[in-house]
């Protein structure tokens, strides 16, 4: 009995629950995700997610776009899975859109929105994308579909 405890210590530990650091370790967790995730070319939809810790109030937005789904909640179930799966995370849908990609002529055009999840805050997801293209002309309007 005394090899369990001391697993079960070790484990607890480890993984922090009972130190005041636990917390810190949501947001490391957070930080670790990537914020841009998009295909590298075409026209397809997106989805601005809000990654939430379930261990304090530390959140991330993360933008996701992907030629393959034909449905925005086609990419917020797949990605919002992966990330629950792991646990200590929740994930929210803020709204989605639109993105052009054009590599070559390195632009982004976000527009649009999702009929399911309503429109996305382009303006956020255009800074985001900013950020992670930064040799990019990034922009945005709520024209279109």
């Amino acid at each position: 009995m005394k090899c369990f405890s001391v697993v079960v210590l070790n484990f607890a530990v480890v993984f922090g629950f009972f130190s005041p650091a636990f917390p810190i370790m949501s947001t490391e967790c957070l930080a670790k995700i990537p914020e841009v995730d998009l295909d590298p070319n075409g026209v397809f939809k997106y989805v601005l997610i809000r990654v939430h810790s379930k261990d304090d109030d530390s959140y991330v937005d993360i933008v996701r776009g992907y030629a393959w789904a034909e449905y925005h909640a086609d990419i917020y179930d797949r990605v919002s899975g992966e990330l629950e799966r792991g646990g200590g995370l929740d994930c929210e849908c803020l709204g989605g859109g639109r993105i052009k990609h054009d590599s070559a002529a390195k632009k982004i055009h976000v527009y649009g929105y999702s009929m399911g999840f309503g429109r996305a805050k382009h303006s956020v997801s255009t800074e985001k994308i900013k950020t992670h293209y930064p040799d990019y002309e990034v922009t945005w309007a709520d024209e279109g579909y």
